[in-house]
């Protein structure tokens, strides 16, 4: 059977903000609330069992915490996870993406970055909110670079160097394609490539190791 649409599956641990967050859901064209989850172990199972697209993933939930849920899952390879919370904390943040998810959002989103977060998560890119993206930047200011596999970005030509500057940079491929005079598809291949030369799983993986290797640093104004 074809499966149409993106498959979602709710986990959190208070059925007033699962309701909430289906009916915003439920409201968009080639939305499917696949299953719902009170906490981990139970998104963990459902998960495995109904193979669904992106799981929203809160982090706070009885027995295994979200975090632990997002590395089971990922770890399976069953589907995307994207957090939702209401605890603005920056512990949180990077244990969700050294868990594997592949974006994190917090609860006081409006529905329409919700609904364009899960799209952007289905499709297999990383998504992080601006006020987090800052705050990843923030964490790199306050510490000097530090050079990991330094080796490996020997492999990286002129251009895919540049590429992943302007990604540490938080620009999408479409602002990317605006500032360099090229097709967005072809900046899309330059990313995969990128990512498979240096072995990183997404662009969220990009930034850090870009600032941990000084390839970028906060204000850099790629050429």
């Amino acid at each position: 059977m074809t499966r149409t649409g993106i498959r979602i599956l709710l986990a959190d641990d208070q059925k007033l903000i699962r309701g909430g967050i289906r009916m915003i859901l439920q409201s968009e064209d080639g939305f499917e609330i696949a299953g719902e989850a009170e906490d981990g172990a139970q998104a963990v199972e459902l998960a495995r069992s109904l193979r669904p697209d992106v799981v929203l993933m809160d982090i706070q939930m009885p027995g295994l915490d979200g975090l632990e849920a997002t590395r089971q899952v990922v770890a399976a390879g069953d589907c995307a996870v994207l957090v939702l919370t209401t605890f603005n904390r920056e512990d949180y943040l990077f244990q969700a993406l050294q868990a594997g998810a592949s974006g994190f959002l917090l609860k006081n989103a409006s529905p329409e970055d919700l609904i364009s977060g899960v799209r952007v998560v289905a499709r297999g890119d990383a998504l992080l909110a601006p006020e987090l993206t800052r705050r990843l930047f923030d964490r790199f200011m306050a510490r000097p670079a530090v050079s990991q596999r330094p080796d490996l970005l020997d492999l990286l030509t002129e251009r895919e160097a540049q590429i992943l500057r302007l990604v540490a940079g938080g620009d999408s491929n479409a602002e990317i394609a605006g500032k360099l005079f090229v097709g967005e598809a072809t900046v899309k291949t330059h990313v995969s490539r990128v990512l498979n030369k240096l072995g990183l799983r997404d662009r969220v993986q990009a930034v850090v190791y870009a600032y941990e290797t000084g390839v970028a640093a906060p204000g850099d104004t790629p050429p």
